[in-house]
């Protein structure tokens, strides 16, 4: 459902931020995305949700090539940025309202997704504040909450557990597991490692912009006998 056809950004100045990313997430899996910092993690989830063009490749998201049908592509999945400082003079509601608007969640079904995710997050009571208000922790559950509002088969996650408390962070862990068991893909980029262990069937390691292993837990202990999965990343990147 989400699939990377060898992804390639060369910058202006010359940089090859990423070198022929491809890989794919399958319905019903969970696929966390795991690099150190400038390894170009963002940078293949930028191109993967239409927001950066790729020097060349291109991305397929529930069969809409972003390149030639972005806006069909773009209905099809939830983006969680690793930013969520947007339009913070409005409130939380007008903004849902906002994200309800662009994807066309009619009324009635928008106030019941709207009431369900914002108990979920705990949220409830704060709607109606300005989000310049809130606490980091609190615009990124709303960043969760809006992604989820069109209630897509396909989720693209980048660092979504940042700045969460521990009980918003556990329920976003079980909305994913939740998402998958029902036949839909889920990939989230993650620096923390024991996170991608309790909730991965796959997972992608890249480094200086190309992916250096991937595969299921099992397969990655399997090559790495007795060591625990953050020792097998530090191995693998040299940090």
């Amino acid at each position: 459902m989400i699939e990377a056809k060898s992804l390639t950004m060369v910058y202006g100045n010359g940089h090859k931020a990423t070198d022929e990313i491809s890989f794919t997430v399958r319905a019903g899996e969970i696929v966390g995305f795991a690099g150190p910092n400038g390894a170009g993690k963002t940078t293949v989830i930028k191109m993967l949700t239409g927001i950066l063009k790729p020097t060349s490749g291109t991305a397929v998201i529930n069969g809409y090539d972003i390149n030639e049908e972005p806006l069909k592509a773009k209905m099809s999945f939830a983006y969680i940025a690793d930013n969520p400082d947007i339009l913070i003079r409005l409130t939380g509601l007008e903004y849902l309202n906002f994200i309800a608007d662009i994807y066309e969640v009619p009324e009635n079904v928008r106030k019941d997704k709207i009431n369900t995710l914002s108990e979920r997050f705990g949220m409830n009571d704060v709607l109606n504040s300005q989000m310049r208000e809130y606490s980091h922790g609190m615009r990124q559950k709303l960043m969760v909450i809006s992604a989820l509002i069109h209630d897509p088969p396909a989720w693209i996650l980048d660092e979504p557990m940042t700045g969460l408390d521990p009980s918003a962070a556990f329920e976003l862990k079980q909305m994913m597991r939740e998402h998958a068991a029902a036949g839909n893909a889920v990939l989230f980029s993650t620096h923390v490692l024991e996170v991608a262990e309790q909730l991965c069937d796959k997972i992608l390691i890249i480094n200086n912009g190309k992916i250096t292993t991937e595969g299921t837990l099992e397969f990655l202990r399997l090559n790495n006998p007795g060591m625990s999965l953050e020792e097998i990343f530090v191995k693998l990147t040299g940090r």
